[in-house]
């Protein structure tokens, strides 16, 4: 993942000796209730608004409980804008996205994607495949968010026509994207992590795979059982979608070459907002010569030249376009929002940010680590500790950073007095709060991916199955102590 541009390693966490647990979590309590009967009442569109109104109204709590405890106004007013900044390169990726999904859907290449797919994947290996292919991208280029801004949204299109409910195809893409989010030494949480904990990247990365290796292996086999039952309504005959895709654009595997070229670029380290921003030109000049009749369709206008060309393409990276097809299923999917689609997954990462800013700044999350901490004193407490403290804060924060960073620097030291290597830390940090944050609507990468793929995080969070078994790994692990490395066995 990659949605910060500033150093959360570097940040300092914020105590607070006036604050006692049990006011560090009034904010915690009123934010769940308000959100659960908000979302009780709105379902599926609680997302378009009313949770953003409620995450500020958890954050006016916790302003309210900070003012008791003498933290100023200003004070949290300053953490708020910090968190809000450390957001930036969230919300110009989140920009970028829209606008590649804009030029990548009138260009023929999410189309192409989908053409080809039908032919291949059938509905009964579609999931498994779709594990299987998430992770081999998100490996390569160490990104769960590119991948779902790619391969993901091209996944979600062949689902869709193949008739397989979305959220599980979410929960698929998701369980392969983390993955690779967790494994691959280009993510920066993988490198996040060990830095947390005191350890080595590639220590890391190993120790990691011990508990990793078997939660996808479980994931895969439940979607290969999944994809033997599944439903799909009746017919796996797609030769009528075909011809109506056949007829909208003008397919061809060259068409290939841009996302291709987009990977290379992760892969090669470019920022992702660099490689976002090629793909997204390379779809526009795909567009202008691969599908003409697309976007002077979309400008409006009669005869393709500079300005109606110019139109049509800027209307797709901005707005919202549709290409008509003679499938209504394909109508409904060849649509994109383009930039202006990002705004409310925005609005929720700043209104989400602004909750955890007040939490951080009023000494809340500081405090809730530290009680977790204290409340087990065996090593099975200590790991059981670390997971649940780094769930409350994608929860609380929603950051995946702070979930990583704060239990972190708070469990460094115990891990230590209790003889534990450090990559026990830093595993059981990447086996519950990387792997979590997509599972909290609100937290920046639910937001993300709920926005990104057009599924609802409550629709697909049933079926992420490999980033909530992950933290349950780690604690089965640690309950029968396997692999469970001591700091004597590295001096050996």
């Amino acid at each position: 993942m990659e949605n910060s541009t500033a150093n959360p390693e570097n940040e300092p966490i914020i105590e607070n000796r006036e604050l006692n647990i049990w006011e560090a979590l009034i904010p915690v309590v009123a934010l769940i209730g308000m959100l659960a009967f908000n979302v009780w009442v709105f379902g599926d569109s609680a997302l378009d608004g009313s949770n953003q109104f409620i995450l500020l109204m958890g954050g006016a709590v916790a302003a309210i409980v900070g003012h008791f405890n003498k933290v100023k106004f200003e004070t949290m007013l300053d953490e708020v804008a910090r968190n809000i900044q450390s957001t930036a390169g969230a919300i110009l990726i989140l920009l970028m996205v829209g606008a590649l999904a804009g030029t990548w859907l009138i260009s023929g290449i999410i189309p192409t994607m989908i053409y080809y797919g039908l032919q291949i994947l059938n509905p009964t290996i579609f999931l498994a495949a779709t594990v299987i292919i998430c992770s081999i991208i998100s490996v390569a280029t160490g990104s769960s968010w590119t991948t779902s801004a790619t391969v993901g949204i091209a996944l979600v299109g062949i689902a869709d026509a193949l008739g397989i409910p979305l959220g599980m195809t979410a929960g698929a893409i998701l369980s392969g994207a983390y993955f690779g989010d967790k494994m691959s030494p280009l993510s920066d949480t993988t490198n996040l992590a060990p830095a947390m904990a005191g350890t080595d990247l590639f220590t890391h990365i190993r120790y990691m795979a011990i508990t990793t290796v078997p939660t996808i292996t479980i994931t895969i086999i439940i979607f290969i059982i999944i994809g033997l039952n599944l439903d799909t309504h009746g017919t796996t005959d797609t030769s009528a979608i075909l011809n109506s895709i056949d007829s909208a654009f003008n397919i061809s595997p060259w068409l290939f070459l841009v996302p291709v070229i987009v990977i290379v670029l992760i892969i090669k380290k470019t920022s992702p907002l660099v490689a976002l921003l090629i793909g997204t030109l390379l779809g526009a000049v795909a567009a202008l010569i691969a599908q003409p009749h697309v976007v002077l369709a979309i400008s409006g206008s009669e005869h393709l030249d500079f300005i109606s060309g110019y139109k049509g393409i800027m209307k797709a990276i901005t707005v919202d376009t549709a290409v008509q097809t003679d499938s209504e299923a394909l109508n409904d999917l060849f649509a994109s929002s383009g930039m202006a689609g990002m705004l409310g997954t925005i609005w929720l990462i700043l209104c989400a940010m602004v909750f955890g800013g007040i939490m951080e700044a009023i000494g809340a999350l500081a405090k809730i680590s530290k009680a977790l901490l204290n409340m087990f004193h065996t090593t099975f407490g200590l790991f059981a500790s670390t997971v649940g403290s780094c769930v409350a804060l994608n929860a609380t924060a929603s950051d995946q950073y702070l979930a990583i960073v704060v239990p972190g620097k708070m469990f460094a030291n115990a891990y230590r007095e209790k003889g534990l290597a450090p990559e026990n830390l830093s595993r059981t940090l990447e086996d519950s709060g990387t792997v979590t944050s997509v599972l909290v609507p609100w937290n920046t990468c639910g937001a993300y991916h709920s926005g990104v793929l057009g599924v609802p995080t409550l629709s697909y969070i049933g079926y992420a199955f490999f980033n909530y078994l992950s933290p349950f790994m780690t604690l089965l692990y640690a309950a029968l102590n396997i692999k469970i490395r001591r700091l004597t066995d590295k001096k050996k």
